[in-house]
C-alpha cells in the first residue's frame, strides 16, 4: 500500500482506546500516527557484523510463545491460573512487569542505586519467590521495563522531564508524564532495573516505551528540557545500543517492543522510533500487531481486526522487508499479537476474539517464517484452547 494513502487513511481513523492498551507501548496508534513520519523513507545499508557483545547469549533458548503478565497478577491469585494456562498449552515464557506503566517499581527493593531515583512498591510480594516458581514450571522469564513513560519519577524529579512555562511537568491527554531520552541519568537509571532483574534470574529484558512522547515534534519547540543535537531518533537508538552493552556480561538478551506500523512507514522521526536502528541493536524485536489498531484500507482490509490473518500476513511482509537490509544482522522477530475484543470500534468493525482468531494470527505468523509471539490482554485472561503449537 501506499505509504501516504495508508496514512491518510489511518488519520482518518483516529481513534481513542483507553481500556485495552497500554499494549506494550501504549499510546495507540490511532492517535500516535498523526503526522510522525517523515516523508521520505531512509536508505539503510547494513551495519557491521554482529560481535560477540551483540551476539545471541542463549543461542539455546527455546521458540518463545508467551503471555503479558502484570505484577498485580504475579503477585496475586490470578497466577495460579495462569501457570496452569502455560502448563496445559504450547506456551512457554511470560512477560512481567518490573518497572510498571506509571513507573513504579513492581517489588521491594534494597538497591540504593534504584531508589535514588525509584519509587518501588509491593505488588510482587516476594520476587525470589516468584522466581522459583517460574522456574519450576519452565517458564522462560521476560523482565519488561517500561523506560520513557515514567510519571513517577517525572514528578519526583520534574528536571528530568518535559517542563512547560510556569515550571510544571507536561502530562499527555491521559495525565501521563514521560521522562527525557537525552538525559543519561535516565538511561543509567532505567539500565540499572535491567540489571537487578537479570541477577534475578530474568533471562531477557524487554524495553517498552522507547520513544518520546506522541505528537513530540509539535511540543518540543514549547517545552524546556535538555537536549543535544542529535536526533531523537539517534537519542532512542542509542539508549537501545547503551542498554544492550551494559547488560552483556550478565548473558540476558534486550528485546524492545515497538508500535506494528513502524515496519510499514518511514521512520518516526517525531517520537524518535527508527524501526532499523532499533533493531540492529537488540537480539529481540517485538512490533506491536494487533489486527484492531490498524485503521480502514491496511493490506487491503476494510475492516482489519476482522481479518486476523490478513492483517497479521500483511504486517509480517512489511516488517522482513524493513529489516532485510540488515541481513546476518536481523534480530529474532517476536511479535506481539492479540487476545481482546476490540469492542469499542463499533458494530460492524470488529469481531470476538477467541480461539479461532488468536490461530489464524498464529497461523499468519507461522507462514511468515516466524514461530515466536507474545499474546497480549490487559486484564491476562487468555484463549487456552488456540492452536499455540507445541
Amino acid at each position: 500500500m501506499h505509504v501516504f494513502v495508508a496514512l491518510f487513511m489511518a488519520l482518518q481513523a483516529a481513534l481513542s482506546v483507553p481500556q485495552q492498551h497500554p499494549a506494550p507501548d501504549g499510546g495507540f496508534w490511532h492517535r500516535a500516527i498523526q503526522a510522525v513520519f517523515a516523508a521520505d523513507a531512509a536508505a539503510f545499508a547494513p551495519g557491521p557484523s554482529r560481535t560477540d557483545a551483540a551476539a545471541d547469549p542463549q543461542p539455546d533458548a527455546p521458540k518463545i510463545k508467551g503471555i503479558y503478565v502484570t505484577a498485580h497478577s504475579a503477585g496475586g491469585q490470578r497466577m495460579a491460573s495462569l501457570l496452569d494456562l502455560v502448563d496445559k498449552t504450547g506456551l512457554n515464557a511470560m512477560v512481567i512487569d518490573i518497572k510498571d506503566d506509571y513507573g513504579y517499581i513492581t517489588y521491594k527493593t534494597d538497591n540504593p542505586e534504584l531508589l535514588k531515583l525509584g519509587t518501588d512498591q509491593n505488588y510482587i510480594r516476594d520476587i525470589r519467590q516468584l522466581m522459583a516458581t517460574l522456574k519450576r514450571h519452565e517458564i522462560y522469564p521476560i523482565a519488561r521495563i517500561v523506560v520513557f513513560k515514567d510519571s513517577v519519577l517525572a514528578k519526583k524529579h520534574p528536571e528530568l522531564s518535559f517542563r512547560k512555562g510556569d515550571g510544571s511537568v507536561w502530562a499527555n491527554g491521559k495525565g501521563d508524564s514521560f521522562v527525557n531520552p537525552y538525559n543519561k541519568e535516565v538511561w543509567d537509571y532505567n539500565v540499572a532495573i535491567a540489571k537487578e532483574a537479570a541477577k534475578l534470574g530474568f533471562k531477557e529484558i524487554q524495553f517498552d516505551y522507547v520513544r518520546f512522547p506522541e505528537g513530540f515534534e509539535n511540543k518540543a519547540d514549547y517545552l524546556t528540557f535538555k537536549r543535544t543535537d542529535e536526533s531523537r531518533t539517534d537519542i532512542v537508538a542509542g539508549f537501545v545500543k547503551y542498554a544492550r552493552e551494559q547488560l552483556a556480561p550478565l548473558g540476558v538478551r534486550v528485546s524492545v517492543d515497538i508500535f506494528g506500523y513502524a515496519a510499514s512507514v518511514p521512520a518516526a522521526e517525531g517520537i524518535g522510533q527508527d524501526f532499523v536502528k532499533i533493531s540492529e541493536s537488540v537480539h529481540v524485536i517485538s512490533p506491536m500487531i494487533y489486527p484492531s489498531h490498524y485503521s480502514a484500507g491496511w493490506f487491503g482490509q476494510k475492516n482489519p481486526d476482522m481479518a486476523p490473518y490478513a492483517t497479521v500476513k500483511g504486517a509480517m511482509d512489511d516488517t522482513h522487508e524493513k529489516l532485510e537490509p540488515l541481513g546476518a544482522n536481523k534480530p529474532i522477530i517476536r511479535p506481539w499479537i492479540q487476545d481482546f475484543t476490540a469492542s469499542w470500534l463499533g458494530k460492524g468493525h470488529y469481531t470476538k476474539y477467541g480461539a479461532a482468531e488468536v490461530s489464524a494470527q498464529i497461523k499468519a505468523l507461522k507462514d511468515s517464517g516466524i514461530n515466536e509471539f507474545l499474546l497480549w490482554n490487559a486484564g491476562n485472561r487468555y484463549t487456552a484452547d488456540a492452536a499455540f503449537g507445541e
